[in-house]
């Protein structure tokens, strides 16, 4: 799977950020969401006519039979042809919130911000923060933007709101940004989480270099008006055992505060201790994989295991005391296995997406010596092309999210089983009764993620610029 943004020799020429759209982006890309098609063939209602009894004056009253005609409304499905004159209109009812970020770089990869302003959020207007790194192939001078997205209205709307606050839909979102210079492109972006009163990300740079920065400076810049929106700050330090192999897959431990796993497409992994006294990385890399190391994740439960998946196919399990052999080996695929995610909530699922466009999932459970060959519990094929990215939700242990190179981010409810009333059969064209929801509108989206701190907000980034949205659905 290609993860190099396209090359576009305009966009060297324009501003790395841009500005929000508005409620839905621009009129005439406005193909977000659940779709509604408004342009099927029309169906007339039945005519009804009331008549005047005819012992009144003995005529009959003359009835216009002539009864407005409404269009036949269908959910329009991923990869059905479009006819003439067709188009595709989101609707804005099942999305409590949608905005759009319009940029003229695109990010390949992002992150979202830990913030003080409180877990579970659910008022608004909201608040996020977000560390992106800019993917312009040929172009040195890349850079690490933070950016901080503020006045995030509901964009569902019902009488009480209005009532509540009338001039909320005029309120535009507002953007406020700093940027760092980075060396060549940032293939991956990802934060140390629970770092305190400090915000530390690490960057895989397509030089074969993995630096570290301390975003702290500019994220507290962004309570400061008036302060430049370039910054001028050099790394904390760089890893450079991976010489110049470039690489994308990297993931900070959640229980071993500091601890950094990067993986190169020549499958190495190495690990990285990050402490107030420097940095340290082991010599010795992990290295059984065949070719790239495409994602790497730390177990949610053991300190010492992780899970790497590569374009050779499998998924192995790792433990950091031993680097001459994985602990478990599993062919998953029969093409590259792109991205896994391990579940914070139930520790023994896994699920992985693959270049064929299928998501599995995986019960660790299984993952025994003696138990022969592990299968997975459930695998879907919804997407039509690459799986991108995918993420188990923060809190629910069921839902997950997955997008892939089909313009597709889906949200999936693993606990919803088929209607056995129904012989056994899917209704609606085969849709799977997990599928909760269906978003559209962005181009070859790269990455998404849950926002920890405001339930049900998902954040995705794509070449036509980013997306934050929360849907009826979770």
């Amino acid at each position: 799977m290609s993860k190099r943004q396209a090359d576009q020799p305009d966009i060297r020429e324009q501003s790395k950020v841009s500005s929000f759209e508005g409620r839905y982006g621009k009129e005439e890309k406005n193909e977000m969401g659940e779709f509604e098609d408004n342009w099927e063939d029309e169906i007339e209602e039945e005519e009804v006519i009331e008549q005047q009894e005819e012992e009144q004056d003995g005529e009959g009253m003359e009835v216009d039979d002539e009864e407005e005609v409404q269009p036949d409304l269908k959910v329009y499905l991923p990869g059905q042809p479009l006819a003439e004159g067709e188009v595709l209109e989101a609707d804005p009812s099942v999305y409590v919130m949608l905005h759009n970020l319009e940029v003229h770089s695109p990010f390949l990869s992002f992150d979202i911000l830990q913030d003080k302003l409180g877990d579970e959020r659910k008022n608004f207007p909201a608040t996020a923060y977000i560390a992106a790194g800019t993917s312009i192939p040929g172009v040195r001078d890349n850079e690490v933007l933070v950016m901080k997205m503020s006045s995030l209205h509901k964009t569902q709307q019902d009488d009480s709101d209005d009532e509540d606050d009338p001039d909320a839909l005029d309120e535009d979102p507002v953007l406020e940004h700093r940027s760092i210079p980075h060396n060549g492109c940032v293939n991956r972006i990802r934060l140390m989480p629970y770092a305190q009163e400090k915000h530390i990300a690490s960057t895989w740079s397509e030089t074969g270099k993995v630096h570290i920065y301390d975003l702290t400076q500019a994220v507290d810049s962004l309570e400061v008006p008036g302060t430049p929106a370039k910054m001028s700050q050099k790394p904390l330090c760089t890893i450079n055992q991976h010489g110049r192999d470039e690489g994308y897959a990297m993931d900070w431990s959640r229980l071993d505060v500091g601890r950094l796993l990067t993986g190169d497409n020549s499958g190495k992994i190495y690990q990285t201790l990050l402490t107030p006294t420097g940095v340290q990385t082991d010599s010795v890399a992990f290295r059984e994989h065949r070719s790239s190391v495409e994602d790497l994740q730390w177990s949610p439960t053991e300190t010492t295991v992780f899970a790497s998946c590569s374009s050779d196919q499998t998924v192995k399990i790792w433990d950091t005391r031993n680097k001459k052999r994985s602990a478990v080996n599993v062919h998953a695929s029969s093409s590259d296995v792109n991205v896994i995610t391990w579940n914070t909530k139930a520790a023994y699922l896994l699920a992985s997406g693959h270049d064929d466009g299928i998501f599995s999932i995986w019960d660790l459970r299984t993952f025994r010596s003696n138990s022969g060959k592990p299968t997975p519990v459930a695998t879907f094929k919804w997407h039509h092309a690459p799986i991108t990215s995918i993420e188990w939700h923060p809190t629910e242990e069921s839902v997950l999210a997955v997008s892939g190179a089909d313009n597709q981010l889906t949200l999936w409810d693993l606990s919803v089983e088929p209607d056995t009333e129904q012989d056994g059969q899917m209704t609606h064209e085969d849709v799977p009764p997990q599928l909760l929801f269906v978003h559209q509108g962005q181009e070859d989206i790269k990455e998404l993620h849950f926002h920890r701190q405001i339930p049900g907000c998902v954040i995705s980034t794509a070449n036509t610029g980013v997306n934050i949205f929360k849907t009826i659905s979770i």
